[in-house]
């Protein structure tokens, strides 16, 4: 047992009334058993890690150009990870639990997967996950990475003892772009393994004005096309009254919000909506809907007049605006985008986003479906951005065959840190 396991598990047992109360599946995946064989083909084995939903789905853009080089596999967390990466990845690539970070989940697990090299979407890195890695000197760094200002200010205090220290287990930091980069390197990561590298979420969304089932949508919820229509993503905190409160005079507005189990509390706030998982729920003539259902988003972004971005008019930290740019609809976000700096503003500064507070939101909703060129332009420059922006998986797909092919890894029940090796030769 190590210190930090001493430590992981008293703050387990403290925390255990508030996360068993929560439906998890996959436990024995989450202890580190994963059903896997070795690599036969000769390609190295690539392991991607991504947390949740929006980790996974922006690998969509680097894994085709993995699988044709290398063995990959995708781990995730969370359940409603493991389901979206089985939905995309399972044909080509083996999707598995990422362990707990304990040291015999976490041993136990690499010597399951056997990686040639470890790639950690956005950063979640773990100690003993790292220090495991660095002693079967498995090549290992964050892809895609960030760290949100408020993350940043936490960690800073932590840099000289608890931090920088974890560095010693990665060997490269593909950031997103320059502030990511200086607030790695302000964490005490060495700047000749930091990287600008772009965001994988931008490569993962295609370009286009239509989405097969859009229609088929409209007409199953009762939505009235003729009539500007709201769509509000990924909303929480009881963002959908200040929705309905901000709702101009004829528009219609559907809210998607970001947690199934916060269905029915959303509905509490849309008096008289329908709801998509309840057919003929509601008022008829209803201006309100909810899309309480997954897998219908995309969708729902189809259909929008505009599109407001939930998370970011309470104590949270955003959402990802590209999919709804990508479509060619214009955003309107609220101030708390911690999470999406950089997304936020390549977008607000090609014209194709607007940041609006809470008691502004009326004011930029109305304003937006007042004007039709308004709203063609902003599409048409976000989709023209997220253009732009394209290419930063090729990118990412060479940092990590690079990384995969400079040191072989060991595997065995007593591997005891060797010595990590030549620094691995990327592409800056």
């Amino acid at each position: 047992m190590t210190l930090l396991d001493a430590l992981y598990i008293p703050a387990a047992l403290l925390s255990a009334p508030v996360w068993a109360l929560k439906k998890r599946a996959g436990w024995r995946g989450r202890f580190g058993h994963a059903s896997l064989k070795p690599p036969t083909s000769g390609k190295p084995r690539v392991l991607l890690h991504a947390v949740s939903v929006g980790e996974v789905m922006s690998l969509r853009g680097v894994v085709p150009l993995l699988t044709p080089c290398a063995d990959v596999v995708v781990s995730t967390t969370t359940d409603k990870g493991w389901e979206t990466a089985n939905k995309l990845f399972a044909a080509t690539c083996s999707v598995v639990r990422y362990p707990i970070d304990l040291s015999w989940c976490v041993n136990r697990f690499l010597d399951a997967v056997r990686p040639n090299v470890v790639a950690l979407t956005e950063g979640d890195a773990w100690p003993q996950f790292l220090r495991a890695c660095a002693s079967r000197r498995i090549p290992c760094g964050l892809i895609s990475a960030r760290v949100s200002e408020r993350t940043f200010t936490r960690y800073r205090r932590l840099a000289s003892w608890g931090i920088k220290p974890a560095w010693r287990g990665v060997d490269f930091i593909a950031a997103q772009d320059e502030t990511y980069s200086q607030r790695f390197e302000q964490l005490g990561m060495d700047g000749n393994r930091v990287f600008i590298a772009g965001c994988l979420k931008w490569d993962a969304e295609p370009v286009v004005r239509t989405v097969e089932g859009a229609d088929a949508l409209a007409r199953d919820m009762g939505i009235d096309r003729s009539r500007p229509l709201i769509v509000a993503g990924s909303t929480a905190e009881r963002e959908e009254s200040l929705l309905f409160r901000s709702l101009p005079a004829g528009a219609q507005l559907l809210c998607a919000p970001r947690k199934p189990e916060y269905f029915d509390a959303a509905a509490a706030q849309l008096p008289g909506c329908v709801r998509r998982s309840k057919p003929g729920s509601g008022d008829p003539s209803s201006r309100l809907f909810l899309l309480d259902s997954i897998g219908d988003l995309r969708r729902a972004y189809a259909l929008a007049d505009v599109v407001v971005l939930g998370r970011s008019f309470g104590t949270l930290s955003g959402s990802n605006p590209i999919e709804p740019a990508a479509l060619g609809k214009p955003v309107i976000i609220g101030p708390r985008f911690g999470d999406f700096e950089s997304i936020v503003g390549a977008l607000r500064s090609a014209g194709a986003l607007r940041v609006a507070p809470a008691d502004g939101l009326a004011d930029a909703l109305r304003k937006v479906l007042s004007d039709p060129e308004l709203r063609e332009l902003m599409g048409q420059a976000g989709q023209a951005c997220v253009e732009s922006n394209r290419g930063c998986a090729q990118v990412h797909a060479e940092f990590i065959m690079g990384a995969a092919r400079t040191r072989t890894p060991m595997y065995s029940e007593d591997v005891r840190s060797p010595e990590r090796g030549n620094r691995i030769p990327v592409r800056a």
